[in-house]
């Protein structure tokens, strides 16, 4: 399938940024498909998404975060407010009802847009996202939250603020057993793209990367219980970026989750469960 032609759209926010978003358009009165990126990507459309977006006759948009993609950086953000954003953008786009999908990084994101906008949003699928941080309260499992990470380096830079996760990354290098031998038939394969992007964005935008971790180990803004959309969390058992605990700690949270466990994925690999994924979303757009 020749992949769908997308917009580049500039928007202005109302605080004066600037937000970048991209959009295949779709038919006309085409349901939208809400992309939301993982953690670092440009915030384009991929050809994997846009490809199975346009199949079930979806209209596929993304935004890039703030610091990503061109969209103005903002330190200090929370996962929220990356959502009100893009809701923002949304409502410029004329978008009334939609579904929303988030991969890693961009999982917490479409949950928050679900948690703000439940006129806007029927329904959530994430892969590999990560569960809300469980903070400093006596008796919370941090070692828990962190536990199966084969580099957790970054977020726990993070917890010490914005200038902490930025030197991290200074001196930070991948750690290949990140990944496992499946996910790296993925980047040779289908998703080769998202590898491309992936390195693209954390050598342009480096403060998108910092941003978000730092996002991460915050409070989001938004919680899980508001989510009255259902929820399919899908999730590579054999994970070592976000560990199958993540979706474990989703499902306790959301009224209306269910779990997609494939034990074998990773965290790249699972990515072969979107074009299903979207058959489930597609009856709720």
């Amino acid at each position: 399938m020749t992949p769908p032609v997308t917009r580049r759209h500039e928007l202005d926010l109302p605080d004066g940024r600037r937000l970048v978003v991209h959009d295949d358009g779709g038919r006309p009165g085409a349901p939208a498909v809400v992309w939301h990126h993982g953690s670092p990507q440009s915030g384009a459309l991929l050809p994997p998404v846009a490809e199975a977006a346009a199949a079930r006759g979806l209209r596929a948009v993304s935004g890039a975060r703030a610091g990503y993609g061109g969209s103005t950086r903002r330190p200090g953000r929370t996962v929220a407010g990356s959502a009100a954003d893009l809701a923002h953008a949304l409502d410029e786009l004329g978008v009334t009802r939609c579904v929303a999908v988030g991969a890693s990084g961009g999982g917490p994101h479409a949950l928050a847009l679900a948690a703000l906008r439940p006129d806007l949003v029927a329904g959530v699928v994430t892969l590999a996202g990560p569960a809300p941080f469980p903070g400093a309260d006596a008796g919370s499992d941090v070692e828990g939250w962190f536990a199966g990470m084969a580099d957790d380096g970054g977020l726990r830079s993070a917890l010490e603020g914005t200038a902490a996760r930025a030197a991290h990354q200074e001196t930070a290098e991948f750690d290949e057993s990140s990944f496992t031998p499946a996910d790296h038939a993925m980047f040779a394969g289908p998703w080769g793209a998202l590898g491309e992007d992936a390195g693209r964005a954390g050598e342009a935008w480096p403060g998108g990367l910092v941003d978000d971790d730092v996002a991460f180990v915050r409070p989001w803004g938004v919680e899980l219980a508001d989510v009255a959309a259902p929820v399919l969390v899908v999730q590579g058992g054999a994970d070592r970026v976000v560990p199958r605990r993540h979706a474990d700690l989703l499902l306790d949270a959301l009224p209306a989750g269910e779990l997609w466990l494939r034990p074998r994925d990773g965290h790249i690999s699972v990515l072969d469960a979107l074009p299903v994924a979207l058959d489930w979303l597609r009856p709720l757009a």
